[in-house]
């Protein structure tokens, strides 16, 4: 048996899609894990593949080696879940591989850019790598079976403190903000004249014009307009209620009505159904707000504004008037956030208010779109050296992740000796 990489490791569950030009290399095995061998295209398909995810280069000193060690230890996992009969479903493998392909067409650009970098179409790609992904959610569900009731007390998390003490991290400024969002009410009459422009062109489709020709000249949605309003394929969920629910409810190659969601107004056409997600493409035509809808929503948030500076809650005017759905019920809390990673707008929206203060209307970024919002600041908590009384949620949080790479190491240092692995030094074979 031969130990490599026995320094920390870190195990990277992704699907391998290897590059069209790494895939012709001559292949040799450069490691035996059980009854699996590494070849080298597989590696350097790996390197190519972490690289382009990480945007660092591939020619990184030492990336090889934590790869294949990564590659060792989920092959490693993979035969202790053999072992243990873990298995997971078809349906379950679909759902993964779909979700992923999905993640690396958004980050490519389009399905046909993944095809020309992986040289195969994506129906190929789904057939080679659906044994790959099983493997690797399996490896997935045996680690989750392991370290899922992983628990951490008080006294753990004291020892742990006293321990690192002098080097963990200052706590940053952070603070606690809500907010009450109003959208501008578009006229009735900017409505009419949209409607009746969209109607035009789903006319045209009707009557026999290329939908993704029309998309291409007149939607509105910049990310999808250029390759004919395709949005790729989705999963159920990704959606805004209000298309999500007319796409489902359409026919492959089916076109439907106008719909409406906060984006503006659409005309939707279904091009493929897997399972629970689809393949849409749209055309987009946004209705164009006033300046007397903008001054209609500040003057709403100014009255709303006025009644908790005199002593309404906060929290009930968000959840009857605010039209942030995600916060809406929680009373419009945001969350906690280190005051330097704000994003800028609500940087600039709280800059010098003070615990417990509101802000003026302010417009803010709403997707592709916009609104206004006041914000209150409900708590400003200042820099400081982390303690055990202020921060003890923060420190058990660190604890437990330090308690699990422990745990998780220690594990892989076992598998390493129940389980035959071998790497072949270069030229070797």
């Amino acid at each position: 048996m031969v130990r490599r990489c026995a320094g920390r490791c870190v195990l990277v569950l992704t699907l391998v899609l290897p590059v069209g030009s790494v895939a012709q290399t001559l292949d040799r095995i450069i490691a035996v894990v059980d009854e699996e061998v590494i070849l080298k295209s597989e590696l350097e398909a790996q390197v190519q593949f972490f690289a382009l995810n990480n945007r660092v280069d591939p020619g990184t000193p030492g990336l090889r080696e934590q790869v294949l060690e990564s590659m060792i230890t989920e092959r490693l996992i993979i035969a202790k879940a053999r072992e243990d009969s873990v298995t997971v479903t078809d349906e379950e493998v679909q759902k993964q591989l779909d979700m992923v392909l999905q993640q690396r067409v958004q980050q490519v650009g389009s399905e046909a850019r993944l095809e020309e970098i992986y040289g195969m179409p994506i129906a190929r790609i789904r057939l080679e790598f659906r044994d790959e992904m099983r493997k690797n959610l399996i490896a997935q569900k045996l680690q989750q079976q392991r370290f899922s009731e992983t628990s951490i007390g008080r006294r753990e998390v004291e020892e742990f403190y006293r321990t690192y003490k002098d080097s963990l991290p200052r706590v940053p400024e952070e603070v606690e903000l809500s907010h009450i969002l109003k959208i501008p009410t578009v006229s009735e009459a900017a409505r009419e004249a949209t409607r009746a422009r969209l109607a035009a062109l789903r006319d045209s489709i009707r009557a026999g014009a290329d939908f993704a020709a029309i998309a291409r000249r007149n939607s509105e949605d910049p990310g999808s307009a250029p390759a004919g309003g395709d949005l790729g394929l989705v999963r159920r969920g990704l959606f805004v209620k209000e298309f999500e629910g007319a796409v489902f409810s359409l026919d492959e190659g089916q076109m439907s009505d106008i719909v409406e969601t906060p984006f503006g107004l659409h005309l939707i056409q279904l091009l493929e159904r897997r399972g629970d997600a689809v393949r849409a493409r749209h055309i987009l035509l946004r209705m164009e707000r006033t300046p007397a809808d903008d001054d209609s929503a500040r003057t709403v948030l100014a009255r709303l504004r006025e009644r908790a500076l005199q002593g309404e809650s906060f929290a009930e005017l968000a959840r009857e008037y605010s039209d942030d759905e995600q916060t809406q019920l929680a009373g419009g809390e945001l969350g906690t956030f280190e005051t330097e990673k704000l994003d800028p707008e609500l940087e600039r929206t709280i800059n010098g208010l003070q615990q417990g203060e509101i802000s003026p209307p302010s417009r803010i970024s709403v997707g592709s779109s916009y609104g206004f919002h006041i914000v209150l600041v409900k708590q400003r908590t200042p820099a400081h050296e982390m303690s055990l009384e202020q921060d003890y949620r923060k420190l058990e949080a660190l604890a437990m992740n330090y308690k699990r790479v422990q745990d998780y190491q220690d594990w892989i240092t076992e598998l390493k000796q129940q389980i035959y692995w071998k790497v072949y030094p270069e030229g070797s074979l």
